[in-house]
């Protein structure tokens, strides 16, 4: 059956979607059978209109056919996805997003200790961790920065002193920030 009908949406009378499986399909037109064979009530044409959905999708060559002719070629250049994921966003969008994690956590941080709100001390332990959060985006930001050099960089020689250097600054600032909290 390689004749039909592409503006027939035949993933609708299935009750399926175009990312379904082939055990998905199966298991659809099975429910649906059940539901519209003419011996338990149901109407002819629908089960006729369910068989020809069951004979296109089930098969993948006349599935992919079918989708192809449905969508049409506007449509399969329109369905590329540019946006980039989460780990392509690059060292400067990951340390742009550190920076805003430790200058969001600072802020709640400080707005407790200093405001003298100390009914709000969940919103401390929320700032903690916003910090922690940004501490490790900004350990991700620097692997991101250390991977786009060249292979022949220096800077991709010296890993475990960049690491010395990160965490001893971490550890630096988190002393700085209990000085502050604990003097002023």
């Amino acid at each position: 059956m390689n004749a039909f009908d592409s503006s027939t949406d035949y993933y609708a009378i299935l009750g399926a979607v175009e990312s379904s499986t082939k055990r998905d399909i199966e298991r659809l037109y099975k429910r649906q059978a059940v539901k519209r064979h003419p011996d338990r009530g149901g109407n002819e044409d629908d089960m006729k209109a369910l068989n020809e959905a069951y004979q296109i999708l089930h098969d993948d060559t006349t599935r992919s056919a079918y989708d192809l002719k449905r969508r049409g070629p506007r449509a399969t250049a329109a369905a590329v996805n540019v946006s980039p994921p989460a780990r392509d966003v690059g060292a400067y969008g990951l340390s742009i997003n550190a920076m805003l994690c430790l200058m969001v956590g600072f802020f709640l941080l400080f707005l407790v200790r200093f405001q003298w709100i100390w009914f709000l001390w969940p919103l401390a332990i929320l700032s903690a961790f916003v910090i922690v959060f940004g501490i490790f985006m900004a350990h991700a930001a620097l692997n991101a920065f250390r991977g786009s050099l060249a292979k022949g960089h220096p800077a991709r020689r010296f890993r475990l002193a960049q690491e010395a250097v990160f965490w001893a600054g971490v550890c630096g600032g988190a002393y700085v920030i209990y000085w502050i909290l604990d003097v002023v």
